[in-house]
């Protein structure tokens, strides 16, 4: 066994009875666990301190962890979710967040969570683990995303590989002198677009009015015009590389209230005004839609 997933395995069990004894005999002390796990399962192991990093960077989140796993995985009470599950998502979630990309890239993150949950989980673990990690990986706005074409991949062979579509908008409404903008919140403090995916044979106008409206509850949509596309290599954990793109649209309605539908990966939706839209916190290529969205708008008045 590789050295460095022995020891986060090895994280994995001692936070596993860290979390079952703590919860029923009070405080546990969570090193001496660690060093009596160290020297049964791990001797001679190399990344010992790694193993450390591990759990004391998840211990140090730990309420951040939980909150995130409980709105990853909305239907799933972090109480009722296996001890191992959780274990491995706090892990597994710990690095893809706050970890070092260079030593642990984002997709090793997430491949080794998945492994950890097929090698000590349920039947269906892996597959739990990797939609709750993978739902948070896509609401960061897939760090890492570009890394194949990077490591060498030609325009001709990213061409070749599966695409995944999808379609989204710019949504805005008209009020007296100003534009608003319907926008939603993840669950990492960012401002993004709503956005769904689209079948092969399907009109564009068509699926964004409708992803639209079942994501933020709006019904009265205009598709006005497309405004570009974001498209990059990503790394799949079943599939491998894969091509991603998004078409964005600007989108009229006359609609006031919005009604976010429950999402793992969004909080809050909201009226913006153009001067809060060029303030908020959000992703480098969405921050190029709104840019667009924005150059439309004003050439129309």
């Amino acid at each position: 066994m590789a050295s460095r997933h022995l020891a986060r395995s090895i994280a994995m069990q001692t936070l596993y009875e860290w979390d079952f004894r703590g919860s029923r005999h009070g405080k546990v002390d969570i090193d001496s666990i660690l060093e009596r796990n160290l020297k049964e399962f791990g001797p001679g192991l190399e990344e010992k301190e790694f193993s450390r990093q591990l759990i004391h960077g998840v211990l140090e989140k730990h309420d951040a962890l939980n909150e995130l796993i409980t709105k990853a995985a909305p239907e799933w009470p972090l109480s009722q979710i296996a001890i191992v599950d959780r274990n491995i998502l706090r892990i597994g979630l710990w690095e893809l967040i706050f970890g070092n990309y260079k030593e642990v890239p984002p997709k090793v993150a997430i491949n080794e969570a998945i492994e950890l949950a097929k090698t000590f989980g349920g039947e269906k673990s892996g597959k739990f683990i990797n939609g709750v990690v993978g739902t948070v990986y896509r609401e960061m706005g897939e760090p890492g995303k570009d890394a194949h074409a990077k490591k060498g991949l030609t325009a001709e062979e990213i061409k070749k590989l599966p695409c995944d579509d999808k379609v989204g908008g710019v949504v805005y409404r008209k009020e007296k002198d100003q534009f608003l903008f319907a926008l939603v919140l993840d669950v990492f403090g960012y401002w993004t677009l709503s956005k769904g995916g689209i079948g092969k044979d399907e009109n564009p106008s068509g699926v964004v009015k409708r992803e639209l409206s079942k994501e933020l509850g709006i019904t009265h949509l205009v598709v006005k015009k497309e405004l570009g596309a974001n498209e990059y290599v990503a790394h799949d954990p079943e599939r491998g590389p894969i091509r991603k793109r998004v078409a964005y649209f600007l989108v009229e309605t006359t609609d006031k209230v919005l009604k976010l539908k429950q999402s793992g990966g969004l909080v809050q939706a909201q009226w913006l005004s153009e001067s809060e839209l060029l303030n908020i916190k959000t992703y480098p290529d969405i921050k190029k839609i709104f840019q667009a969205a924005l150059t439309v708008l004003q050439q129309q008045t």
